[in-house]
């Protein structure tokens, strides 16, 4: 099989190519940068940017199936910065399906289309999607995701939406390092009472249902539905962050760091109107966004998940953290 993976370079498309590699699968990555270590694995980079529609065209002609995994994520910044990668993108993507037949589309979403700015707790894919965003990557991952769920045709293009939480592991650039480096700064806090429940999903686990999810494209069981992808049991935020910290002999967040929720969200919205007058280019160290993610219950039912993908995590949380651990020595 002929496969396109969207931002095959980063984080989660790397180990999405490693899998479809191990298939043996013909393996074609899009992004922005070049990957010269991924070329000699037999992966071909095209370069480019999603909202080039010919770029776009280019690197999708031949393939049967493809993965959007790239996209702009973050919590901070304007609305083009975000709706023209994450929507105008994603319609490309789209575009370039139907106009080269392609059969299959898995499309990386998250958990965030459904935010509403209250506890979320084992919701499953019934829950409607959001309001009062707070954050420009959620809304417009959840504008994408309407989108492809909608071009599902049960015809010509088979697609599906993935929605991973927190995603996690050896190779993170991003979630991990931005915990360490906040917590050596002594900038890190308990918001609210430090008792939230929240999903996490090791990479190797998200990618691992993204080829089910192929997979279930394929015999016709996951085509216009989307997913919860997680380890299936949720961890308490703060004792889990808490643990990591520990493992890597950096001192643990104390009950003396705590702030209520309403006092870090009032901060947070302070913060958003000084940045976005004097700082824009600058990300708050506190957000409404933030406060809400780090204050509140975030956890999903997988159970849809189970039954037409057949997945299961294959690495628990213990061995993930185990695996960071090591590469931190």
């Amino acid at each position: 099989m002929k496969i396109l993976v969207t931002g095959g370079g980063g984080f989660l498309g790397r180990y999405i190519v490693s899998e479809l590699l191990k298939r043996g699968y013909d393996v074609r990555i899009f992004g922005r940068r070049p990957h010269a270590d991924l070329e000699p694995l037999g992966v071909h980079v095209f370069r480019g940017d999603l909202e080039d529609p010919v770029a776009v065209n280019n690197a999708i002609f031949d393939r049967d199936a493809v993965f959007h995994v790239a996209a702009k994520a973050g919590i901070w910044g304007g609305w083009s910065s975000y709706f023209t990668p994450n929507v105008i993108g994603t319609r490309n993507v789209l575009k370039a399906c139907k106009t080269h037949g392609i059969k299959y589309l898995i499309y990386t979403s998250t958990p965030s289309v459904v935010f509403n700015g209250q506890h979320l707790r084992n919701v499953d894919e019934t829950a409607p999607y959001g309001k009062n965003w707070l954050c420009h990557y959620a809304h417009t991952k959840a504008i994408a995701e309407q989108e492809v769920l909608a071009a599902n045709d049960h015809n010509t293009l088979f697609t599906t939406a993935l929605r991973p939480h927190l995603i996690w592991g050896k190779g993170d650039q991003h979630l991990i390092p931005r915990i360490i480096k906040r917590a050596q700064a002594g900038k890190l806090k308990i918001v609210g009472d430090g008792k939230n429940f929240v999903d996490i999903t090791h990479v190797k686990n998200a990618a691992h249902a993204h080829l089910l999810a192929l997979d279930a494209l394929v015999r016709g069981t996951a085509s216009g539905k989307p997913y919860f992808i997680s380890q299936g049991q949720p961890v308490q935020l703060f004792p889990w962050i808490n643990g990591l910290l520990e493992r890597l002999k950096i001192s643990p967040i104390s009950q003396t760091q705590r702030i209520s929720f309403n006092k870090a969200y009032h901060i947070g919205f302070m913060l958003e109107s000084f940045h976005k007058l004097f700082l824009p280019k600058s990300e708050p160290l506190m957000t409404r966004f933030l406060a809400t993610e780090l204050a509140k219950d975030h956890f999903f039912d997988i159970k849809n998940a189970q039954k037409d993908l057949d997945y299961q995590p294959i690495i628990s949380v213990e061995e993930g953290l185990q695996e960071l651990f090591e590469k931190q020595k």
